[in-house]
């Protein structure tokens, strides 16, 4: 099971969220991670590493609704953890 953890600024970004959109993007982050067990990321969310932000990647959870996230080192061995950078709309791909 992967780990995870959040930045300063994903959780500020969370708390501008509406209640529908952070069901939507917890929806979003458990196919996520039952993606990262099997090691490919189905198309809906749109994985992909964000341009100019080298090691740093981009999900899709709404029409409007993106996340940013990079690895970081693992806390249990053998296992991903994943550092959530920003949620919110395309905007937050400005500061990922």
């Amino acid at each position: 099971m992967p780990t995870w953890s959040r930045t300063e600024s994903f959780l500020r970004d969370w708390q501008s969220l509406s209640p529908e959109d952070r069901r939507k993007f917890k929806k979003a982050v458990k196919n996520f991670v039952a993606d990262l067990k099997t090691g490919t990321f189905r198309k809906g969310l749109r994985v992909k590493g964000i341009q100019g932000a080298e090691g740093i990647f981009e999900m899709t959870w709404a029409k409007d609704g993106r996340a940013t996230f990079e690895y970081g080192p693992e806390v249990r061995p053998k296992n991903p953890h994943i550092v959530w950078r920003r949620c919110g709309s395309h905007s937050v791909l400005k500061k990922p």
